[in-house]
């Protein structure tokens, strides 16, 4: 995973395969209006604790201060897929229904994939409506890995 972050927070969180990765890069340098160096950085050092304790299963909540520029209707699209329970599901449609607009589901799913704060701001555990796994940049396969994780922990049956 590639992470980066500001003093105001943890900013991108990415899987480095996803091919979105090097256009969010940019949009994050134009959006802070800022280089993106490597060094260290505490806001770094928490979230790869609080990773690592999630794929071991210790974490479900995580608590690292976020920095995530976006446009209001963005924003209030990643709020609510931060409400989603650990190891639960939603449907594009209960998030479109949830944000006031049940005509917004197309709106919702873009705003989920320009999410840049993979796993903390679990939009993973968004599905369609008959409950296929749709629209995951980090690719089907990885959401599908991460539901089925998450539901382990929780002592739930295979969710697919």
């Amino acid at each position: 995973m590639i992470a980066a972050a500001t003093d105001d927070g943890l900013c991108l969180l990415e899987f480095a395969d996803r091919h979105a990765c090097p256009k969010e890069i940019d949009d994050l340098k134009k959006l802070l209006k800022a280089e993106i160096i490597e060094e260290e950085h505490v806001i770094i050092e928490q979230t790869h604790n609080q990773i690592d304790e999630y794929f071991q299963g210790t974490r479900k909540e995580f608590s690292i201060k976020l920095n995530t520029p976006g446009t209001e209707f963005q924003t209030k699209v990643w709020s609510v897929l931060m409400e989603i329970p650990y190891g639960k599901t939603r449907t594009y449609k209960d998030q479109a229904i949830i944000l006031g607009n049940s005509a917004s589901i197309r709106a919702v799913g873009k705003a989920n994939g320009d999410n840049r704060i993979a796993i903390i701001i679990p939009c993973h555990r968004v599905i369609g409506i008959n409950g296929d796994l749709i629209g995951y940049g980090g690719g089907l396969w990885r959401k599908h890995h991460l539901l089925e994780f998450e539901a382990k922990i929780n002592n739930n049956f295979s969710l697919f």
